[in-house]
C-alpha cells in the first residue's frame, strides 16, 4: 500500500473578503488547497494540518499588523514561508519582510502569474525544509540506536583518525575499534567516511581537533 502524499495547503490572511475570495479563485485554479483568514488572530486560533504550506499575507491587518505577525512566527519558531502582499508597500517595508525571510512582496494589484510564482517557490521551500528535519530526525534515532562506546567512537571516527589512533584515545584494542567503527557505521547507514561526516554534522556531532 503506497503513502499517500500529504496535499499542500495555502493560508490566507487579508481583512478584505473580496481579496481574499479573489485570491482563493486565483490558487484554487491551479490544483492547491486554500484556506482563509481575516486576520492573524484567526489564523492563530485555528488548527493547521501538519502539511507543506505557505501564508499569504496581508500587511495591513486589523489588529496585529503582517509584519509584527511575521516576527511572532519567527519567535514561536513557526518556520512557514510568507509572501506578502500590500496596498501601501515602500521600500523599507520590503527590506524589513525580505530580511526576515519573506518569499516576496507583491504591491497590489499584482499578476496573478506573480502570485502563483511565488506560492510555487514557497510551498517548494516549506517541502525542502520538512524533507531536511525529517531526515535529521531520522539521523538522531539512529544515532540513539548506539552504543554508548560506539557514541564515544564517533566523532573520533568522522574527526579522520585512524582505528589505531582511536584505540589509544579509548584505552583499547585496535580489533575492538574496528568493530565498534565497523558497527556504528551500519547502524547509522553510512556508505563511506564522508557520508558518516555529512550525517554527524547534520545532528551536531563536533569534530575533534586535537
Amino acid at each position: 500500500m503506497t503513502e499517500s502524499v500529504p496535499v499542500p495547503i495555502v493560508f490566507v490572511v487579508d481583512d478584505d473578503p473580496s481579496v481574499r475570495r479573489a485570491i482563493q479563485r486565483l490558487i484554487g485554479s491551479v490544483g492547491l488547497q486554500v484556506e482563509l483568514f481575516g486576520s492573524a488572530q484567526e489564523l492563530l486560533g485555528a488548527k493547521l494540518s501538519n502539511v507543506p504550506s505557505c501564508l499569504v499575507l496581508d500587511v495591513r491587518l486589523p489588529g496585529i499588523s503582517g509584519l509584527d505577525f511575521q516576527r511572532q512566527l519567527a519567535e514561536a519558531n513557526i518556520k512557514i514561508p510568507i509572501i506578502f502582499i500590500t496596498a501601501h508597500g515602500d521600500i523599507p517595508m520590503t527590506v524589513r519582510a525580505m530580511k526576515a525571510g519573506a518569499v516576496e512582496f507583491l504591491t497590489k494589484p499584482f499578476r496573478d502569474q506573480d502570485l502563483i510564482d511565488s506560492v510555487h517557490l514557497a510551498l517548494e521551500r516549506d517541502k525542502a525544509r520538512r524533507q531536511q528535519e525529517a531526515d535529521v530526525r531520522t539521523l538522531r534515532e539512529r544515532f540513539e540506536s548506539l552504543t554508548p562506546r560506539e557514541r564515544e567512537i564517533l566523532p573520533l571516527v568522522v574527526s579522520g583518525l585512524l582505528n589505531k589512533q582511536i584505540a589509544t584515545v579509548i584505552k583499547a584494542s585496535e580489533a575492538t575499534v574496528k568493530v565498534h567503527r565497523s558497527q556504528l557505521t551500519r547502524k547509522m547507514g553510512a556508505q563511506s567516511l564522508a557520508e558518516l561526516v555529512g550525517m554527524a554534522a547534520k545532528i551536531g556531532i563536533s569534530i575533534q581537533t586535537s
